[in-house]
């Protein structure tokens, strides 16, 4: 039988020399939250595929084209999460969270699931960072909202996100511009692409979304929902843009963005960092009416967390450093051996990381696997050290050494050692 040796088309690994990235992402990013008031949600990574279809919206890319769906012996069709979003908003309705004060906000870290074609930042398993807030229509929530999606850039450290800024209006002022968008591309049919003929009868906003270059040239001269909107569309629009200067966040009106999920009413927006989109997001008020639930006002954002760490990468910003290990013991002959196995407990029991021989490597070789992990500290014990009580602790970036005793106080006196801020402050006798 052949090895299975290779991923699956489109996923990524993400070995120990580089998990610390994610760790350190993941930790900035629900920090960011928790300032914001946002708690943390988990929600099941597959759901009913009709959630799905009714949220995101079923003549979109995602349900016509990406989406992955199974059907279990004697169970309903079930689809791994394309997107975050739904699965959020189903949880807060079935969990009785929508009857708590308002406003509910929730964060969550999840993986989704998108048959794409795979490029650069793209990956048909991806990672999100994504924020909701759920039970007010106020345009100031749509600025907080924003807000922390660019406080998460800050704390990271990435520098030059753009943030372009656009309201797709509501249903009523929509309706006429949909009119507006069909009488333009019809005039145009001839130059789109088969899946924009089947938009341009079911949904004409989809058009504007599509990435065929023959498609974005035909829609370059497209009506603008902005020039459509109703009076209360664009009084939203205006109180956001007037909170977002307040708070001194800096953005750009870019008419063209519509985002691709059909849930999408008023305000949409987008973070862009040399020329991808690294987050994107906005205001969903009949989502949760559409999925059963009251009729309640929302909005959120998605950040991609493989395009967060790759523009990190790119500006050389900082990332956490790998836990490191405090002690190495090494060992000679089988009563050291078992005795370093203790001294390592002993410390683990306190909070130091501390590793001892498992290989049965003599001297040398384990002093190289110590270099090679990175060990602040090593010590060597054989038959003549646990006759004394005692033995040398190096520390491995100056070469200091200090006489350590290995009995019952052994771990009290390496926390001494550790926290000392030099060793010749330190004298702990034999």
């Amino acid at each position: 039988m052949a090895l299975i040796t290779k991923r699956p088309k489109g996923t990524a690994d993400v070995v120990p020399a580089q998990v610390y990235k994610w760790h350190t992402v993941e930790k900035l990013a629900a920090e960011s939250a928790e300032l914001y008031g946002f708690k943390e949600i988990r929600v099941p990574t597959f759901e009913d595929t009709g959630l799905f279809v009714r949220s995101v919206g079923e003549t979109t890319d995602v349900v016509q084209k990406e989406m992955y769906t199974v059907t279990a012996t004697g169970d309903s069709q079930f689809t791994l999460r394309p997107e975050g979003t739904a699965g959020v908003m189903r949880a807060m309705i079935e969990n009785g969270i929508l009857n708590e004060t308002f406003p509910q906000k929730a964060y969550y870290i999840v993986s989704c699931f998108r048959h794409e074609n795979v490029q650069a930042g793209r990956l048909r398993e991806f990672h999100q960072f994504g924020c909701e807030m759920v039970g007010t229509a106020a345009p100031r929530a749509d600025a907080e909202v924003i807000s922390l999606a660019r406080s998460v850039f800050d704390n990271v450290g990435i520098e030059g996100v753009e943030l372009n800024i656009n309201s797709i209006g509501c249903p009523a002022c929509r309706s006429a511009y949909q009119k507006a968008l069909k009488d333009y591309f019809t005039a145009r049919k001839d130059c789109l692409c088969g899946d924009c003929h089947k938009r341009l009868e079911r949904n004409p906003m989809r058009l504007l979304d599509c990435k065929v270059p023959e498609c974005k040239e035909a829609g370059k001269d497209a009506p603008l929902i902005i020039d459509y909107l109703c009076e209360d569309c664009k009084a939203h629009f205006e109180s956001l843009k007037k909170d977002l200067d307040l708070m001194g966040i800096k953005y750009k009106v870019d008419p063209l963005i519509v985002r691709g999920l059909d849930y999408y009413t008023r305000t949409v927006f987008e973070f862009i960092k040399d020329g991808l989109t690294v987050c994107g997001g906005g205001r969903y008020d009949g989502l949760i009416e559409e999925l059963g639930g009251p009729a309640t006002p929302a909005l959120g954002f998605g950040m991609g967390l493989e395009r967060l760490i790759s523009v990190m990468e790119k500006q050389g910003c900082e990332f956490a450093k790998p836990y490191q290990c405090d002690l190495y013991i090494a060992s000679m002959g089988e009563s050291a051996a078992e005795r370093a196995m203790q001294m390592a407990a002993e410390l683990r029991g306190i909070g130091y990381y501390a590793e001892h021989d498992l290989v049965g490597r003599g001297i040398k070789p384990q002093m190289k696997y110590a270099n090679k992990i990175g060990a602040k500290y090593v010590i060597v014990i054989g038959d003549n050290e646990l006759s004394a009580g005692s033995a040398k602790l190096k520390n491995m970036n100056t070469g200091a050494e200090q006489t350590i005793r290995l009995g019952e106080k052994f771990a009290e006196d390496f926390e001494t050692i550790h926290t000392a801020e030099c060793f010749e402050s330190v004298d702990l006798g034999q």
